[in-house]
């Protein structure tokens, strides 16, 4: 018994503390990555090109470029469209300040991103023009009582209509009227 003190539950225990605390260590060591500034290129309202860096913003959900809502009475509008050019109008040819936290499947860098010290993912949500899909409940809340953007009407959420539409609806950067080669 003295050569083995990981037997029994006690040892199965102690075995999982010990790689959890490795874990945190890991994790508490690693450099968080650097932040990244430039010149954006926006492509929808809640994604944009940094020089050759895709950026995401993280924690909230945009409608794709050619997705289309509904007002209160039914009328169409292009949401996708108008919440791109909102972006765009918030960053105004300033330069995002964006800090990494990651990359998605497509291989963009996620990140928290802002333009003069404000959030650009909690003034799109306070705009109704995103949903949050992590921090920023606060601003959807206060935008859906409001009845700002999305929520004035009907909305298919972001992740919906893009199940719907396929993976390309998520993909296409808004230069599809580029010839293809």
């Amino acid at each position: 018994m003295q050569g083995r003190p990981f037997r029994g539950r006690f040892g199965a225990v102690l075995a999982i503390l010990i790689l959890a605390a490795c874990a945190l260590l890991v994790d508490r060591l690693t450099p968080a990555e650097a932040p990244v500034s430039g010149r954006a290129r926006i492509s929808d309202g809640d994604s944009f090109h940094l020089g050759d860096e895709r950026i995401r913003l993280l924690g909230i959900d945009a409608p794709e470029l050619d997705q289309i809502c509904a007002d209160a009475g039914g009328q169409s509008w292009t949401c996708g469209r108008t919440a791109r050019d909102k972006l765009v109008a918030l960053v105004a040819g300033k330069a995002p300040l964006c800090q990494p936290d990651g990359h998605d499947r497509f291989g963009r860098i996620l990140a928290t991103c802002s333009v003069n010290g404000r959030d650009l993912g909690a003034q799109m949500v306070e705009a109704g023009l995103a949903i949050s899909s992590d921090d920023y409940g606060g601003e959807e809340t206060d935008a859906r009582n409001a009845k700002r953007g999305l929520w004035v009407g009907t909305f298919d959420s972001p992740r919906a209509w893009r199940d719907r539409h396929g993976r390309e609806a998520e993909t296409n950067p808004g230069w599809d009227w580029l010839p293809r080669f």
